[in-house]
């Protein structure tokens, strides 16, 4: 056994060093290094020398930026902590410059449950952020530029054809003097004079004019122009002139043009990171079944073997540890999956929300024993669905209901269904009932909006995202939820969801 441990930890350690974005583990509370990959130790820019040495004395720049404090609340309180597009300063060849990441840090478990270590993932957003400003530089000058246009204006007399122009219509379109119409109309590129003559076919039934063309310059250089002009009526309804507005729109164009292929590269880079950590989350993913399959293996002959000689509490561990390595393995499958996933969704697949509610039980087996909660389940129907989005959906709202239970009382939770028609589909309408703290009514649309907290973070713990995320699955799944209660009095959530979807992916 203490090989295969070994066996695992030599794998595991040649994973996070060859990963293709930061990841390192830190120890007690004075955070020494104890691992840190490459790509980590190139994010710090303090060299490789970095092992068995304190977080705090390599990185004393982090002190005032509350990094360290996350890390020591994650050690002392076993709560994982999640950033994003966080700015964090850091020295690099003596100079003090601003990074962004995507950082994790997540608590580390040894064989008796105690925390003894803290995992940093990390992800750089520094050139995502920077194409974000300049894109918003771009749109920012773009602006600019429309609002402080100079528009030049000319009026056509239809009767005689004679062109009357104002001087800045002569600058945008480079004329010295007065031009009459057919030198303004001889400065157009040739290949947009039908764009010019479609608008003037269409202006005698709209009233109106609009095309953008290309005109040349004395120095033969090209320039953009937008026209737009509209129809002056005399009394009887009989077009007598047409005036009209030019507009220099060379520099916008320049600006959509680079816009457009900023994005395109920045999409491209996106698409490439995006590939880089799907695929090796699929690799992680595939060949953490192995260790854990062994696991079983093991787990089989010592139940096997020494059957006789273990009381019934060991026996009961053993069949603890066999639940817990084919729980394991059903959620390397569901992250298997979901990395090889296209944008085009998950087909739906029958899923029995009993079985459901049974794993989201044992998921949540030390909450419930701690606080010595009561679930009360009745027998649930099967539907179609996403099994990794419907297990996430139960879990959260079973999760509240033991979060947000009274001190002095054990949760109570109930869940009940019924089935119900709507239209021609047939749903079924989930009910999850606690006697908690409750909400009040006007607050029960409210706590679905992302990042919306009732509660301080030093009442309870959470995001303020696990409400936000479960409207979203339901929505996915073509369903509805919707809360209700009293404070004091409890609260309960309403969920209907089809039981059979209607598309072939969701």
């Amino acid at each position: 056994m203490e090989s295969l441990s070994n066996t695992n930890e030599n794998f595991l350690r040649s994973i996070i060093e060859n990963a293709p974005f930061p990841i390192g583990v830190y120890t007690g509370n004075e955070l020494k290094i104890i691992l840190a990959n490459q790509s980590m130790m190139d994010a710090w820019g303090k060299g490789n020398d970095v092992l068995d040495k304190l977080y705090t004395e390599i990185l004393p720049e982090l002190e005032n930026q509350e990094i360290f404090e996350q890390l020591r609340n994650v050690l002392n309180t076993g709560i994982p902590y999640h950033a994003k597009d966080t700015k964090v300063d850091l020295v690099i060849d003596g100079k003090l410059k601003s990074h962004y990441f995507n950082y994790s840090f997540t608590p580390l478990y040894n064989e008796k449950g105690d925390i003894y270590a803290v995992m940093n993932t990390a992800a750089e957003v520094t050139d995502l952020n920077t194409a974000r400003k300049q894109t918003k530089d771009a749109e920012d000058r773009l602006r600019l530029a429309i609002e402080s246009a100079d528009l030049g204006i000319y009026e056509t007399d239809l009767l005689t054809d004679e062109v009357t122009t104002s001087g800045n219509f002569n600058r945008i379109w480079d004329f010295e003097g007065l031009p009459d119409k057919e030198e303004i109309i001889g400065r157009i590129h040739p290949e947009d004079l039908s764009i010019r003559q479609e608008a003037h076919d269409k202006y005698a039934i709209t009233g109106n004019i609009s095309y953008e063309i290309r005109v040349y310059h004395r120095d033969k250089s090209i320039h953009w122009v937008k026209i737009n002009g509209r129809l002056i009526y005399n009394e009887s309804g009989t077009p007598i002139r047409l005036i009209g507005v030019a507009q220099d729109i060379t520099e916008n164009k320049q600006f959509t043009q680079e816009l457009g292929e900023l994005v395109e590269q920045r999409t491209i880079d996106l698409q490439r990171s995006n590939g880089d950590l799907m695929q090796f989350a699929h690799i992680v993913s595939h060949d953490l079944k192995e260790p854990v399959r062994k696991v079983k293996i093991f787990n089989d002959i010592l139940k096997n073997r020494f059957s006789n000689d273990l009381d019934e509490k060991a026996k009961e561990y053993i069949e603890k540890v066999q639940l817990a390595a084919d729980r394991m393995i059903l959620i390397v499958d569901d992250v298997l999956t979901y990395s090889t996933m296209n944008s085009s969704g998950y087909p739906p697949q029958k899923i029995d929300l009993n079985e459901i509610i049974e794993n989201i039980k044992i998921d949540l087996e030390l909450v419930i024993q701690e606080k010595q909660a009561i679930l009360i389940q009745d027998e649930l129907p099967e539907i179609e669905g996403a099994p990794v989005l419907i297990h996430q959906l139960f879990y959260n709202l079973i999760n509240n209901a033991l979060k947000f239970s009274k001190a002095k009382e054990p949760p109570r939770v109930t869940i009940s269904s019924s089935i119900i028609q709507k239209g021609i589909y047939d749903y079924v309408n989930i009910l999850i009932k606690d006697n908690g703290i409750g909400i009040d009514q006007e607050d029960a649309e409210r706590i679905f909006e992302a990042f919306q907290r009732l509660h301080s973070k030093d009442q309870y713990d959470g995001t303020g995202l696990g409400l936000s995320m479960c409207r979203k699955i339901v929505e996915r799944h073509h369903g509805g939820i919707k809360a209700s209660g009293k404070k004091d009095e409890g609260s309960e959530f309403s969920v209907c969801l089809p039981l059979k979807q209607r598309d072939t992916t969701i």
